[in-house]
């Protein structure tokens, strides 16, 4: 099985990184899971796609110019790996797990659009931007709508999460439905409309080790993989 993991050069450089740390809490091997490099061209087939946190979204993606006022931060290369990569997955129906920005890629790679900067777009007493090194923080609710995958792991219809995100989804694509909000509205998880395993979250399930919904998402991403990886043997 191979589980293909995109990230920032920043987190590339910590093979301790906690998105590893998670997946191999989930059951996973070491050797199952491929690190993708911004910029790498992927090759071969794929049980599972997770596209990792970091950096924003090349506007131009989605129709627009980056504004001068939104702090818009673009690697070229990562956007390569991560708009392939999910190209990839998606025709081939491997189960996606998107985080952050991935939650953002996958929204964009299906046709939505992004709020460049919340705290100028849509400001509000909700803290999306916590700083870095506040990583467990607890810093919002998340309501969760159901029936969906989400509902199922968290176990309710309610979350509360970290957050570490300066943009967010404006519309959202018409391939995913919306499953879970944060108190001013801003969208925090999507989910794909057709049955596929496909979940995006705005928040960082990796950095909670030991939380219950966390390590459960983590879980049912790597199940859904390991189907598709004995569905595919001969």
């Amino acid at each position: 099985m191979r589980i293909a993991l995109t990230l920032d050069r920043d987190a590339l450089a910590r093979e301790t990184n906690d998105y590893v740390r998670a997946l191999l809490d989930a059951g996973l091997r070491r050797d199952e899971i491929v690190l993708m490099a911004p910029g790498e061209t992927p090759s071969g087939d794929f049980d599972g796609v997770i596209l990792g946190g970091g950096g924003d979204v090349d506007p131009a993606r989605y129709g627009q110019a980056a504004r001068p006022d939104a702090r818009v931060d673009v690697d070229a290369g990562r956007d390569a790996t991560d708009f392939a990569l999910f190209d990839r997955a998606w025709e081939s129906k491997a189960p996606i797990l998107g985080i952050c920005r991935g939650l953002q890629v996958i929204n964009v790679a299906l046709g939505g659009t992004l709020l460049q900067d919340l705290p100028t777009e849509r400001p509000s007493d909700v803290l999306h931007e916590a700083p870095r090194a506040e990583k467990t923080r607890r810093d919002h609710p998340v309501t969760v709508a159901g029936p969906s995958r989400l509902q199922e792991i968290a176990g309710g219809d309610a979350l509360r999460v970290n957050s570490r995100h300066h943009q967010a989804i404006d519309a959202a694509a018409g391939e995913l439905a919306v499953t879970g909000t944060a108190p001013d509205g801003v969208i925090e998880a999507v989910e794909g409309r057709d049955g596929r395993w496909l979940v995006g979250v705005q928040w960082h399930p990796e950095n909670l080790a030991g939380d219950g919904p966390s390590e459960r998402l983590f879980a049912a991403f790597v199940r859904a993989a390991r189907e598709r990886a004995r569905a595919r043997e001969p």
